[in-house]
């Protein structure tokens, strides 16, 4: 039975194109489903709806989040319909199991003026301080995943025309403007930074590097991103994503249209995009509550 799971996880990889990230939840869900599967069924083909409905229960039991319970209702769907497709099973169990509703809560975001302080950090002469001033004006100025962001190589910036190209998830490729702010401090880490942390500068050579010259890992930039809003006064969590999160809600209220900013986040629907015009609705209010004489 393992052996069909491992099946589906090659297949999502290879040709659907899932992230690692999600490859990961994926295969930690279905063996965790397939523990409890086993005392009751001795396939795929024996396991049933209340098997299933059971394992839910049993996870709600275990103190698990809608969020979390969700996700293993959707692997299960997903890992079930691709066993009936392969005609491992002859009915699919897995059709009208439920899932926990998940209300959706808004991202948080920085304001303009605590970007502009997590911006305006001090730089100095480092390659590590030219690197870490280009990766956050390049993530504020893009709106890219981390992981789209570490694994982009020197050749994806096109400085002349102002331009990264970025693959996202199902290794879909994309092509962002980048303003000039970012464009001068990524050609000043390029031109000034990368040489002295390797010693030639090559197209396929990863961009962001760190102290040994190897490719920046995801928790590297969430640990410098952490101290940067540190040294920048910034007071409230800040992750990766919150960068993503506050591209969107701005450019929304600079005036980009929808179908925009989906295009520049990489979004396959407009519907994960459309969470940022009801953020950017509340801080329209929050802004007239705060500045309104009878809305204080």
């Amino acid at each position: 039975m393992k052996s069909n799971i491992d099946t589906f996880l090659n297949y999502i990889t290879v040709e659907k194109g899932f992230s690692g990230n999600t490859l990961m939840a994926y295969r930690n869900d279905l063996y965790s489903l397939l523990d409890h599967i086993q005392p009751f069924a001795s396939s795929w083909e024996h396991v049933t709806e209340k098997i299933l409905n059971e394992f839910g229960s049993n996870l709600q039991e275990r103190g698990y989040s809608a969020t979390t319970r969700a996700r293993k209702t959707a692997a299960t769907k997903s890992f079930f319909g691709f066993l009936l497709k392969e005609g491992i099973i002859t009915s699919n169990p897995a059709l009208e199991i439920s899932s926990p509703k998940v209300g959706r809560t808004l991202p948080n975001v920085l304001s303009q003026t605590e970007i502009e302080l997590l911006l305006n950090i001090e730089i100095n002469s480092s390659p590590e301080s030219k690197r870490d001033a280009a990766m956050f004006e390049l993530i504020y100025a893009t709106g890219m995943r981390v992981s789209e962001m570490i694994n982009l190589n020197v050749g994806d910036v096109d400085i002349n025309s102002g331009t990264v190209r970025c693959k996202g998830k199902g290794n879909k490729e994309r092509i962002i403007p980048i303003h000039l702010d970012a464009i001068d401090k990524i050609h000043d880490y390029i031109s000034d930074g990368i040489p002295k942390l390797i010693k030639t500068v090559d197209p396929l050579n990863p961009l962001f590097l760190n102290k040994r010259g190897e490719r920046l890992t995801r928790q590297g930039f969430w640990l410098l991103l952490k101290a940067a809003a540190v040294k920048a006064g910034i007071d409230k969590p800040i992750t990766p994503h919150v960068l993503r999160h506050s591209f969107a809600t701005h450019m929304l209220q600079g005036g980009a249209s929808l179908r925009q900013v989906q295009e520049f986040l990489g979004h396959t629907s407009i519907t994960s995009t459309q969470l940022y015009t009801h953020l950017s609705n509340e801080q329209v209010k929050k802004e007239y509550e705060n500045a309104h004489p009878r809305g204080q």
